[in-house]
């Protein structure tokens, strides 16, 4: 008895075996695309890094806050740079015309005596001639007498030259100083971190005390009226994608929804390390709700049709050729593919039984 149940098993087996799976063509819609994964982020976001090496002295926001471009963010401080505009100060309060007036009215106080002098040896030199013209007074004292005159005109001249050199001398040191305590001020200004552009901050990277460098990142800022989904695309697809192409996503936030958007921006540089290009897209319709570095995975669509004739994928071979149910092999034109199904262009109809390769 045991020998016909093992018999009835063995033959229920091998019929089995000779039984092949099969499938008709089926119509209905397919599309092509390229498989993309990323992150999202808000528009303009950026990491803010220190201009300068120094300490946090102060934070003036805290996360979530709302920002305008130039609101102050945190300020390092530095204080050989405090000294330095100090001093800057300081000498240009020095140099300051007002401050130098006093200066000014002494040379001019010099050019009126020098004048007065000219003019005085002026009077004496002409009376002098005059005398001399009636044969009164000596020569040695005429010629003493145009020598004052020429002495005092020499003295009155560069007196006037003197004051002008002096006048221009403080201009020069007062433009001087206020540019280099501008320049002070600047340097110092840089040591406020402010913000690049209207929006909130996400993150706030370090703490009030810390150290910081122009390597380290402190703040994350960006504008949460627009969302923007970074995504790596392989570089053998990369050629396949265009600007306004559709995209389908899944946002991990989302579990079992579906979002759309639109290809907006292709970046034409690879990254060396993963092989892939950056490539952006903007929602169709932005979630309720959405928060900047949430992963996603996506596919950009590359072609679509609504009407066309299907067969699973795994029923080709080498993608050229099918197997009929009677044994036949078939070549055919592949159309459209995804991951699971292949569009029949040409070589079989929608009667046409096939049989699973290898089965």
């Amino acid at each position: 008895m045991k020998w016909i149940y093992l018999t009835l098993f063995i033959l229920t087996l091998s019929e089995c075996k000779n039984k092949s799976e099969t499938t008709f063509p089926t119509e209905g819609p397919i599309s092509e695309s390229v498989y993309a994964s990323g992150i999202v982020k808000s528009k303009d976001q950026y990491q803010a890094y220190a201009p300068v090496s120094g300490v946090i002295e102060q934070i003036f926001v805290k996360e979530g806050d709302s920002v305008k471009i130039g609101d102050p963010i945190l300020l390092i401080s530095h204080g050989t740079q405090k000294l330095n505009q100090e001093n800057a100060a300081l000498a240009a309060n020095f140099a300051e015309a007002s401050n130098n007036q006093s200066k000014i009215n002494d040379a001019q106080l010099f050019v009126d005596l020098a004048k007065n002098k000219w003019k005085t040896d002026s009077t004496l030199l002409m009376r002098q001639r005059n005398l001399w013209k009636q044969q009164i007074g000596t020569l040695v004292e005429l010629e003493q007498r145009e020598l004052a005159y020429e002495n005092s005109k020499a003295a009155y001249l560069s007196s006037i030259l003197k004051l002008k050199d002096l006048k221009r001398q403080i201009q020069f040191n007062a433009q001087q100083s206020r540019k280099n305590l501008s320049i002070s001020q600047q340097v110092s200004a840089d040591f406020t971190v402010r913000s690049q552009v209207n929006g909130i901050v996400y993150d706030l990277l370090k703490a009030k005390g810390e150290l910081v460098s122009p390597q380290s990142p402190l703040a994350v800022v960006g504008n949460p009226s627009q969302f923007i989904l970074e995504m790596q695309v392989d570089e053998d697809d990369i050629f396949k994608v265009k600007v306004g192409q559709p995209v389908v996503l899944t946002l991990d936030a989302y579990k079992g929804q579906v979002f759309e958007a639109t290809v907006s921006k292709i970046y034409p540089i690879m990254n060396e390390r993963s092989k892939t290009f950056l490539v952006e897209a903007l929602f169709t319709k932005n979630p309720e709700s959405l928060f900047p570095n949430v992963t996603f995975e996506a596919n950009i669509i590359l072609f679509k049709k609504e009407k066309a004739l299907l067969i699973p994928r795994n029923y080709l071979v080498k993608d050229s050729l099918v197997i009929k149910a009677s044994g036949d092999t078939i070549p055919v034109k592949i159309g459209l593919k995804d991951f699971k199904k292949a569009e029949i262009l040409k070589g079989i109809s929608a009667q046409d039984e096939l049989k699973m390769p290898g089965k």
